[in-house]
């Protein structure tokens, strides 16, 4: 089974670049709307509008709300979302193919981290 979440969430994410270094994807979604399960690996993400989303992973979860424009490291994940808000999301992930050399040990973190 993949976890890339432009084959498991089609109807959401398309890949919008891709060189050998990064892949960017668009994702969109509506009011409402949950996604599978997918992972991310390190990642930029880029609000190109407001929302508020529940982030699920490991049985626990976290509400984020980010404004437009906002811009956020994303460490490497799996979970799932959904959008818990009343406007649809769109934002942009710069997704980085070579591993992180000095990966941080112990749990991994849910959801965008604040710059």
């Amino acid at each position: 089974m993949t976890h890339d979440p432009v084959e498991t969430n089609p109807q959401n994410y398309r890949v919008v670049f891709e060189n050998d270094r990064v892949r960017v994807l668009e994702y969109t979604d509506e009011p409402g709307h949950t996604s599978t399960e997918h992972h991310h690996p390190d990642s930029v993400m880029i609000t190109a509008s407001s929302f508020r989303r529940r982030l699920h992973a490991r049985g626990t979860s976290v509400d984020v709300e980010l404004p437009d424009g906002a811009v956020r490291w994303l460490p490497a994940q799996d979970h799932h979302g959904e959008n818990t808000g009343t406007t649809p999301t769109h934002a942009y992930f710069v997704e980085l193919k070579e591993a992180d050399p000095n990966p941080v040990t112990g749990a991994p973190h849910l959801g965008p981290v604040a710059p």
